[in-house]
């Protein structure tokens, strides 16, 4: 399991954690320490998950409402606990965190869905965030600059005489 995919997996369940203990946020540095205690063997770098559960709790009303418009069909309280932070997760990484290519946060989050999630999760996962990807477009990530402008120079040219 890469370093990354493991953190990812830590900030899923500590805001698992604070989600089902009522949100208590200062809470947040003893859940991601324990998580770590518990389930990884070596000493690991916490940075990224903390990055990653910092970005979603700073930004947990505005990744509700991507929840509540990508997944009408399913409030926000039903969504099961799992699932709604999986999706927190990706959509932090997807619109929220510049750094990480589109691609890798909606692939991480449907392999983290099918690993933790009930049958039809990663299903779930990658339709409301293929869904938000599909409207939001191009993005100022990295890798989707650098597709657009190797795009563009592929695009055959026409003359216009």
């Amino acid at each position: 399991m890469s370093s990354r995919h493991l953190a990812r997996t830590i900030a899923l369940q500590t805001l698992f954690e604070w989600d089902f203990k009522n949100k208590p946020k200062d809470k947040l540095p003893e859940f991601i320490d324990y998580n770590y205690q518990e389930f990884v063997t070596k000493t690991s770098d916490q940075s990224f998950t903390k990055k990653i559960v910092t970005g979603v709790i700073k930004n947990i009303k505005k990744i509700d409402g991507y929840i509540t418009k990508y997944a009408p069909e399913w409030p926000l309280d039903q969504i099961t606990n799992v699932d709604r932070n999986i999706l927190r997760i990706g959509i932090y990484e997807l619109v929220f965190d510049k750094d990480i290519p589109s691609k890798v946060a909606i692939n991480e989050a449907i392999e983290i869905a099918k690993t933790f999630g009930g049958e039809s999760s990663g299903k779930f996962v990658n339709g409301v965030l293929g869904s938000i990807f599909k409207d939001l477009g191009e993005m100022e990530k990295s890798e989707d600059k650098e597709k657009a402008v190797k795009d563009e120079k592929e695009k055959p040219k026409t003359s216009s005489k």
